[in-house]
């Protein structure tokens, strides 16, 4: 579902030139959870950002749901995204002059299925986690935990077959996080995506398939985990 070989992200700095990642190589199967943990600045949030189409590298190559990037256009990588890939940020990056139901509706609309039933497929989802009386909300009217909420109903609103998640619990309480981790790999396994999460949260990563580890910008180890294979 994705991989990447050689991959390296380089910037200019007023210092000189910055290695952020350097020589990376993963392979991420089809509907598989992975964690992908380290120290800040050890390039986790740069890694995904370039796998998600967001960025481009310095050199090295990604497959995303078996397109290479390094060959398409902006405008390809952006149609791809809209069919392919989900969000989930750890700012929750919800428009402020949209309801809850219309920030889930929105992808659908992009992805050019916007009809009757995606007000009636965003409700369901909206349901899903939680907020089916919030739905008319706007987002200055939610706590930080159903603005994440809405965020995950929107990341799977497409039903797009890969999800990227940046520190999803990164700007919530420990209690609040936990619930909304819990909606998370519900939808995950129902909808059977391929999740890649970024995150300081141990316990969050402990319930992913495998576990990768960054260090300085380069793979520092990977381990499978125990709480995903007995769950």
């Amino acid at each position: 579902m994705i991989r990447t070989s050689g991959l390296t992200k380089r910037v200019s700095t007023s210092e000189g030139e910055l290695t952020i990642l350097e020589d990376v190589d993963l392979h991420i199967e089809n509907g598989e959870r992975v964690a992908i943990v380290g120290a800040s600045g050890s390039g986790k949030s740069t890694l995904l950002g370039l796998m998600a189409g967001l960025d481009t590298a310095t050199s090295g190559e990604i497959w995303l749901h078996g397109r290479q990037l390094s060959a398409m256009d902006e405008e390809q990588r952006a149609l791809l995204r809209a069919q392919a890939v989900g969000f989930v940020f750890q700012t929750f990056q919800l428009l402020p002059s949209l309801t809850a139901l219309e920030n889930v509706m929105l992808p659908i609309e992009l992805k050019g299925d916007a009809g009757a039933g995606a007000g009636e497929k965003a409700r369901g989802l909206l349901d899903r986690v939680g907020l089916a009386d919030r739905w008319h909300h706007y987002p200055n009217q939610l706590s930080g935990g159903e603005q994440q909420r809405v965020a995950i109903a929107r990341a799977f609103a497409t039903n797009a077959p890969i999800l990227f998640a940046d520190e999803p619990t990164g700007n919530l309480d420990t209690a609040t996080g936990g619930k909304v981790i819990d909606i998370l790999f519900e939808l995950n396994r129902e909808f059977d995506t391929t999740l890649v999460l970024v995150t300081h949260d141990e316990r969050l990563a402990h319930q992913c398939d495998r576990m990768i580890k960054l260090a300085a910008g380069r793979i520092a180890g990977e381990e499978s985990s125990v709480e995903a294979v007995h769950a």
